[in-house]
């Protein structure tokens, strides 16, 4: 044992005198010999009788595991009481003894490391957020006003790669530089890659969104790619994130997720939207911002933050083990065999059935009847400071033992929501819109994405809890990849269900006749009809039953198998989700 001697700018410590041990204290300290074992003050261990429910496994401990008969003990085991805690901090500093006691009372203070690390996390995911925005949001809306339901339909497909990586997570879960780091090895090239893709769309879009239908295979091969490759990075990011953050902020990775993904998406979707609109450069007398400028732009933020990362070092894994590429598929197949997975992934699958045809059409619906793209990016630029409060929230309110909590309460919310924006499609009022209904559209909307933004928190946090550290980038990317799938692989669908339940008429008033056309919503479409001498009609849209029916479907799932079965799920010890650790 070493001692130092005192420094004159030692902080003062309180003293206390020594207690001697009552016989009945010495008496029941040696009828516990196995509780703990200590060699030295700073290495003492109590081996815990709870489950480290909201936990991952501290580094350099051992995972809690069940008793044989697999049965946790609900009970909560209290080590020190208040005063015993007190006394036991008698001997540290005053701010040493307030961190001490705050700990007593579940208030952990983020730690210099921890804020480094979410400014990371919401940056690398702010960079995810770009690609996906224009795939999924802005492009589609400049693409609806040439183009079907249905070829706008094959231009969704772009969005597939993102809820599908789990086929090649393996890969990036298990193939890496050493030297570079496990996660760096492949976020680097990974914003190399896309910011060269965004920089070369840059120099072609105008050509290619000129005339969307004779390129838009090509449209759609080319976000397809830059999808692809945010997907990638994705599962690089989500594995990092459970070794970036502390044990007891953990919860917090999937408020860096909400808060860089939606920053990135609304850049790319609504304000990029509002910043091309001609109306929207006129009325305020600002330059009209081209596809090709932003894609320019983007390319510039990736490869900036790419060299900003070059200067941050990765910590080691805490894990030695080297899984090979082989080994990281057969795990992911254990983790699919596990009863509570498989039922997780259905949960998955069809959670989001019951909103599909509003987020997939209903703002295409209200644009297509007047409503003017500079009015919608203002919609979601009132709304985006709630989705970030929505993200803060839904990590501080999914920490503890019920992380699915507010995911199960936003359920109603959602539905009824989804019900006001048909029927606001239904009763749309002729352009201009009044104030009140468009109040009316701005509270709507920022209520919807609010109990979008607290379900997604909820359940990112609970896949945190459960992720096995050891292949965390595989375990977070098979559940993230179907909470993906689930409203991705419904979209196709809705969105040619709206055509094929629509009925057109093209009415040529010269001859009297009413032909049946393809659809009304197109430039082909109406200017088909035009040819002819007629007017486009569509006397049935196919919008309100493709609603009416996912409507029913979702009302129908929660009631009965959502909210029964993911109470059950939550329930479950997380050792029960673990493979390795």
């Amino acid at each position: 044992m070493t001692t130092t001697s005192p420094s004159p700018n030692r902080k003062p410590r309180r003293r206390q005198a020594k207690k001697q041990k009552s016989p009945a204290a010495v008496s029941e300290s040696m009828s516990h010999p196995n509780k703990a074992h200590t060699t030295s003050l700073e290495s003492i261990e109590v081996l815990p009788r709870t489950p480290l429910t909201s936990r991952t496994p501290r580094r350099g401990h051992a995972a809690w595991s069940p008793d044989e008969d697999g049965h946790a003990e609900e009970v909560e085991l209290s080590l020190l009481g208040e005063q015993e805690r007190r006394e036991a901090a008698s001997d540290l500093t005053v701010e040493e003894e307030q961190a001490y006691l705050a700990q007593g009372d579940g208030k952990r203070p983020f730690s210099a490391r921890d804020k480094r690390a979410i400014v990371l996390l919401i940056i690398l995911y702010l960079i995810q957020g770009f690609p996906l925005g224009l795939a999924l949001g802005s492009v589609p809306f400049i693409l609806r006003e040439h183009l079907s339901y249905s070829e706008i339909a094959v231009f969704s497909l772009a969005g597939y790669p993102y809820s599908l990586k789990l086929l090649w997570s393996p890969i990036v879960d298990s193939v890496f530089f050493s030297s570079i780091g496990r996660r760096k090895s492949w976020i680097l090239p990974m914003q190399v890659v896309i910011g060269t893709i965004m920089l070369i769309m840059s120099y072609y879009s105008e050509e290619l969104m000129s005339n969307p239908g004779k390129h838009l295979y090509t449209l759609s091969a080319a976000f397809t790619s830059l999808v692809f490759f945010s997907a990638t990075q994705d599962i690089a990011v989500d594995g990092w994130a459970l070794t970036l953050l502390s044990e007891d902020n953990l919860a917090y990775a999937s408020t860096c997720q909400t808060i860089g993904l939606n920053t990135g998406y609304l850049l790319s979707y609504t304000v990029f939207l509002a910043l091309n609109s001609e109306d929207f450069a006129k009325k305020w007398g600002v330059p009209r911002l081209s596809l090709g400028t932003y894609l320019f732009f983007c390319a510039f933020m990736s490869f900036a933050v790419t060299i900003w990362l070059l200067f941050i070092k990765e910590d080691k894994e805490s894990t030695t083990e080297d899984i090979s590429i082989k080994a990281v598929y057969t795990t992911m197949w254990q983790i699919c065999k596990l009863r509570h997975v498989q039922i997780l992934l259905i949960v998955h699958l069809i959670a989001k059935i019951g909103w599909q045809a509003n987020d997939a059409v209903t703002q295409l619906k209200m644009v297509e009847k007047g409503l003017g793209r500079e009015d919608l990016a203002v919609t979601v630029l009132i709304d985006f400071p709630f989705q970030i409060v929505g993200g803060w929230l839904a990590g501080k309110w999914s920490r503890g033992d019920k992380p699915l909590r507010p995911w199960i309460y936003a359920f109603w919310p959602r539905l009824a929501l989804t019900f006001l924006f048909t029927l606001m499609v239904y009763w749309f009022p002729t352009p201009p819109i009044s104030t009140g209904f468009f109040i009316l559209l701005v509270t709507a909307t920022i209520a919807q994405s609010f109990a979008g933004t607290i379900q997604f928190g909820g359940i990112s946090a609970f896949h945190t809890r459960i992720s096995d550290p050891v292949v965390g980038g595989t375990y977070m990317t098979l559940l993230n990849t179907f909470t993906n799938l689930g409203g991705t692989w419904p979209r196709y669908f809705v969105l040619k269900g709206v055509d094929w339940f629509s009925v057109a008429k093209c009415h040529i008033k010269d001859a009297d006749v009413i032909v049946p056309a393809q659809e009304c919503v197109s430039e082909h479409g109406k200017s088909a009809c035009s040819a002819l001498g007629g007017d486009c009609v569509t006397e049935q849209d196919g919008y309100y039953i493709v609603s009416a029916i996912c409507m029913g479907f979702g009302i129908l799932s929660v009631l009965f198998f959502l909210i029964p079965t993911a109470r059950k799920l939550q329930a479950v010890p997380v050792s029960k989700w673990r493979i390795y650790s």
